[in-house]
């Protein structure tokens, strides 16, 4: 409907300015007063704008711990406030909303728009990777969101459950140039490709069916880069510590096949010159460092 989906960009534009002015309590409904005139003077029903944000308000702690759940290595404050925004929105409708009203697809759908509309270039990719993520483990979202999700005691550290995953820097040599291989996530980061180790599988030649898997290379380790660890969410386990063994493989360059994997969009071969300007995750930064150092040595 044409008055929803301009109500919907009300919302938006109010949860934005609301968020930017430092969530001050009672601020979002005057907020909404005033945008209601401004961007939708024809608009004479606002129940449906005034429902959605005061929902939104109410259950945005849950809202970002969904997102926090969703989006492990992405924090909350660092997501573009506009994007932040529309996932409360999309979230809320996809989560709370009655489905009679508001079909799941709808919601997501929604979003995706307003995220195009009002965000920047990746926006609309990113809103997609999260709602998508959060639909497809919760399942059928006529449920409360919360009920999806057990309310579990927060684990010491050194008690959590530890899994072992592998990942390598990928290289391959083109005539004098230096290639590496990157995948890239929906959250706009360049990465190293990995992937969790079956027990019993020795860590070298898990790492190579793995890349094998992922991005469709064959290859062979030739260095030994270390170990990275990071705390994730699992659904079922909740906060797990995943360590993560690094290697340096040596490749064929080939063109690069990404698998159909939740959160990844995109594999591309770079030029050792060319990797500076890439969006790295920060504790993946002195794996690829190392990894250069070694291509560096090797060639003198």
């Amino acid at each position: 409907m044409a008055n929803r989906h301009l109500s919907r960009s009300v919302v938006l534009q109010s949860l934005f300015e609301w968020d930017f002015c430092g969530q001050q309590d009672g601020g979002a409904q005057s907020v909404i007063t005033r945008n209601a005139k401004e961007f939708a003077p024809g608009l004479t029903d606002t129940s449906f704008i005034e429902e959605l944000i005061k929902g939104i308000v109410a259950k945005k702690k849950d809202l970002d711990g969904i997102i926090t759940q969703a989006a492990p290595e992405w924090p909350i404050d660092k997501i573009s406030p506009v994007d932040r925004n529309v996932l409360r929105l999309g979230l809320y409708e996809l989560l709370f909303s009655d489905r009679g009203e508001v079909p799941a697809k709808v919601a997501i759908n929604e979003a995706i728009e307003l995220a195009k509309t009002f965000g920047g270039e990746t926006s609309g990719r990113f809103v997609n990777g999260v709602l998508g993520a959060v639909y497809k483990e919760l399942g059928e979202p006529g449920k409360e969101a919360l009920s999806a999700k057990k309310k579990r005691t927060e684990v010491p550290y050194e008690h959590m459950p530890i899994q072992h995953l592998g990942g390598a820097v990928v290289y391959a040599r083109d005539g004098d140039d230096v290639m590496l291989a990157f995948v890239h996530d929906i959250f706009g980061h360049w990465t190293l490709s990995k992937g969790k180790i079956p027990e019993g599988i020795d860590p070298r030649e898990g790492t190579i069916n793995k890349v094998k898997e992922e991005i469709g290379l064959d290859v062979e380790i030739e260095a030994d880069l270390g170990n990275n660890e990071y705390i994730a969410n699992d659904p079922e386990l909740g906060k797990i510590r995943k360590q993560v063994h690094y290697y340096l493989v040596r490749s064929s360059f080939e063109k690069l096949t990404l698998a159909q994997k939740p959160g990844l969009d995109d594999a591309k071969w770079f030029k050792l010159g060319d990797i500076l300007e890439l969006n790295f995750y920060n504790d993946i930064l002195p794996i690829v460092t190392k990894a250069i150092t070694t291509l560096s040595g090797e060639g003198k």
